[in-house]
């Protein structure tokens, strides 16, 4: 916390200014758009504020900083959605995922752990498939399918039964899981019905989801900081 806290303050800020100020959704412009992108770019400094040699020797902590930019960009795009930009808004937090799941690796399987978040992704693609229509049966299809298996990668890398959790992964886990609830809640307002609080809940969900994500990157800082120590 007194390492990392610091660094996260402008987060925070920016955060609250989103909340505070509360733009209507029907009047999307680019002030909007740098408002709700604005806690994003404080993210990109927390990362950065680690150093550049730390992201460029780190392929985990940039892959993070770049899902935070092309979830920046899909941010902007969202706030036009209504003019026809959500696909748009949905490819670029597709590639996030992408990126997010690189960065969570590979190195630990879990099966069950997988098979789980698989039956849950299955399970809330059958809730909306009947509310699709066009592209998006697919599309949606492959967005679950791409965040579901950034949840299994992130929950994978806990290892509660062997004790080699440490608290970043934890980080990652919470916040993937944070931000398939934000996802989830989107689809259900957008395809099937009004959400009571949506936009409080979509957006509450995904600045955690993000912040904890991107704390879960100085996981390598913090082993390498050990190896030093001992």
């Amino acid at each position: 916390v007194k390492s990392e806290g610091p660094k996260l303050v402008p987060f925070f800020k920016a955060t609250c200014v989103y909340f505070v100020l509360w733009l209507p959704t029907s009047s999307p412009s680019w002030f909007s758009a740098l408002i709700k992108c604005l806690p994003i770019f404080c993210l990109w400094v927390f990362l950065l504020a680690h150093g550049i040699n730390f992201l460029v020797s780190h392929r985990s902590a940039s892959r993070i900083l770049a899902g935070l930019i092309f979830s920046a960009v899909g941010d902007a795009f969202l706030i036009w959605q209504e003019q026809g930009y959500f696909i748009h808004g949905l490819l670029m937090f597709a590639i996030t995922h992408i990126l997010y799941s690189s960065a969570f690796g590979m190195k630990t399987l879990d099966l069950k752990a997988g098979l789980l978040m698989g039956l849950v992704s299955s399970s809330c693609y059958a809730f909306l498939y009947s509310y699709l229509s066009g592209p998006f049966t697919y599309l949606v299809a492959v967005y679950i399918a791409l965040i579901g298996f950034m949840g299994w990668r992130a929950v994978a890398g806990m290892q509660l039964c062997n004790d080699l959790w440490t608290w970043t992964k934890l980080s990652a886990c919470i916040g993937a899981m944070l931000f398939m609830v934000s996802d989830l809640t989107i689809a259900l307002n957008k395809f099937c019905f009004p959400v009571p609080y949506s936009r409080f809940i979509i957006m509450a969900t995904y600045y955690a989801a993000q912040m904890l994500i991107a704390l879960s990157a100085v996981e390598s800082r913090d082993e390498e900081d050990f190896r030093k120590r001992s």
